[in-house]
């Protein structure tokens, strides 16, 4: 699929990962809508660092668990710019809760972090599946992690999490194929310089440095450009891809 005109969601865009996502959509030319919940001011830098360099982009504030305000920032951005083309659920939460520590593990972080990370990229999926049919065509990449591959991460819960993620992107591949809208998912190791990173153990970071065939973190411009494949693919539809380093071999 070209990509120069196509619209693009992406939620959590004011994060480290998700700047570099928006930057790598908008040199091929992506119009981007760039969604928040409590980082305005760094999705507003965001936006108009790329609107003065000619790209396109939009800010939007969303909570991704709240059904009716997913729908109403679908609604906005097709009024602002027609149609949407590209979905990126990127938006995410995670607290360092050691595993063994079960009852650090309450309810509310549960809820919390299902919610957010499982919960919030399905109704956006279903909401922006109805205009992506319209138009024929969609793709969708949901950024999971190694969490949800194997017992590492922050939690439990956020590792059981992005393996429904993962899951998710399996079963929404199948439903939408008919209408030619394809379901991809990167799975990021531990990365460096993003608000999630900052909320795990220095020993976890330094495990997860050193655990890697290549002795080093994740790169955000690699699953950034990882993305952009994804949205070009005519083809692969259901798939994850690790990007972590040389950690975990699947």
């Amino acid at each position: 699929m070209n990509l120069k005109g196509k619209v693009a969601i992406v939620t959590g865009g004011s994060g480290g990962l998700g700047k570099c996502i928006c930057n790598s959509l908008a040199k091929q030319g992506v119009t981007l809508a760039i969604l928040y919940n409590n980082h305005y001011q760094d999705a507003k830098i965001l936006s108009d660092e790329l609107n003065s360099k000619g790209y396109n982009s939009a800010t939007y504030q969303c909570d991704v668990t709240n059904p009716d305000q997913v729908s109403r920032t679908v609604e906005k951005v097709i009024k602002d710019f027609n149609q949407i083309d590209i979905l990126v659920n990127d938006a995410a939460y995670n607290i360092w809760i050691p595993f063994h520590d079960l009852n650090a593990l309450t309810y509310e972080q549960w809820h919390k972090i299902i919610n957010i990370n499982l919960t919030g990229p399905m109704l956006f999926i279903k909401a922006v599946s109805g205009p992506m049919k319209s138009q024929g065509s969609g793709r969708i990449i949901n950024i999971a992690s190694v969490a949800g591959m194997a017992p590492v991460g922050s939690s439990i819960a956020y590792g059981v999490s992005k393996a429904g993620l993962i899951q998710l992107t399996k079963g929404m591949a199948v439903a939408l194929a008919p209408d030619n809208i394809l379901v991809n998912c990167v799975a990021p190791g531990y990365l460096e310089g993003t608000r999630m990173s900052d909320n795990l153990a220095e020993e976890y970071k330094e495990q997860a440095r050193t655990g890697a065939v290549l002795k080093k973190a994740a790169d955000k411009n690699d699953i950034a450009e990882q993305v952009v494949t994804f949205c070009k693919t005519d083809t692969t539809t259901g798939q994850t891809l690790v990007i972590d380093g040389g950690r975990l071999f699947h």
